[in-house]
């Protein structure tokens, strides 16, 4: 309807345009028009990076950009990086565990998308893992490269323990819920939605032993949207297009009145019970195109003290954040 609506807009605008100005109104308009352009989107099957993305699609914010979005799913963060340095995806969105390619170089990030508390520990009372000291000789499920290892890590150093004092278990995120279902391992890490997904069928067996808010006094966990180095470079203008269509995707989710609405459009695209959305509206402070305009120095402390964490961790060496994350595209996109 909105996209119906905008195109009667239009046609409206430029018979009036005709009429007082002629043809030299109608090609000034025109020359306006930014130029169209393909971008090749990867996204993840969960609320987190589809709520402002499918927004802007659906409203016609893409549209407006002149951008056609061409979508592929993927299961985490460092397979969409790989699929850029293939070259077959453009733009895509991470969770905190790819973040540490970005500050090694591997990518830049040009969007901040929200400040999670998705990830969690969860262990099993029937297993002995109801307690973080009870992860140690234990099996656990987690996907390497994810978020679902940084929050194990901080985790088991919570309980005085590293990797070596547990059977890890690297799998694919579908795979780990399924592996914590059956009692093949004793307890995983993993993200929302798949967090929630083995907690309710878990029932009064599973225990969420952390989440992002458990360290919260030792990093920060982030959701971004990144291109190759090569691609941002070469494609400023239309990173800040993207960029701009994305936030307005954004603000219109942030109004919780649109929630239902929203998560149905979700649902239709990754074949999900609308329900199940609905229950992750809450798992992350979302970012909008105001907070990026008047918190633009929380945004750099945020991606600081990211990295601080993930040096400490010896995952990356110390470097500028201005060097992978794009400030000026996100000043940009959401300048009024």
């Amino acid at each position: 309807m909105r996209k119906t609506w905008k195109k009667l807009v239009a046609m409206a605008v430029t018979a009036s345009m005709v009429i007082c100005g002629g043809a030299m109104g109608v090609s000034a308009a025109t020359e306006e028009e930014p130029e169209k352009v393909t971008v090749h989107v990867a996204y993840m099957p969960d609320y987190a990076s589809l709520n402002g993305l499918i927004s802007a699609i659906e409203l016609g914010y893409f549209d407006d950009e002149n951008i056609d979005v061409q979508l592929t799913e993927f299961s985490d963060g460092p397979t969409i990086i790989q699929a850029m340095e293939s070259g077959s995806i453009d733009v895509g969105y991470i969770g905190q565990g790819a973040h540490k390619l970005c500050i090694n170089g591997k990518a830049d990030i040009f969007a901040l998308a929200h400040v999670s508390n998705g990830d969690a520990v969860i262990g099993s009372k029937e297993k002995g893992t109801d307690t973080i000291e009870g992860l140690k000789g234990k099996t656990i499920a987690y996907s390497s490269g994810t978020s679902s290892e940084d929050i194990l890590n901080k985790t088991l150093a919570k309980g005085g323990m590293t990797m070596d004092d547990i059977t890890a278990m690297d799998m694919d995120a579908t795979n780990i819920v399924t592996a914590m279902l059956s009692g093949s391992v004793d307890a995983c890490a993993t993200w929302v939605p798949n967090s929630l997904k083995v907690l309710e069928e878990l029932g009064d067996d599973g225990v969420q032993l952390t989440d992002n808010k458990t360290f919260i006094d030792q990093t920060v966990s982030l959701a971004s949207w990144i291109a190759m180095p090569k691609y941002a470079e070469e494609n400023h203008d239309v990173l800040v297009r993207f960029a701009r269509a994305l936030y307005k995707g954004f603000d219109y989710r942030a109004d919780h009145s649109h929630d239902d609405e929203v998560c149905g459009w979700i649902a239709d695209k990754i074949k999900l019970e609308k329900n199940s959305l609905l229950d992750q509206v809450e798992v992350a402070d979302w970012t909008t195109s105001e907070f990026i305009r008047d918190h633009m120095d929380d945004v750099k402390g945020y991606y600081e003290l990211q990295q601080k964490s993930f040096v400490e961790s010896g995952d990356c060496e110390e470097t500028p954040v201005d060097n992978y994350v794009l400030f000026d595209v996100m000043e940009e996109a959401c300048a009024e």
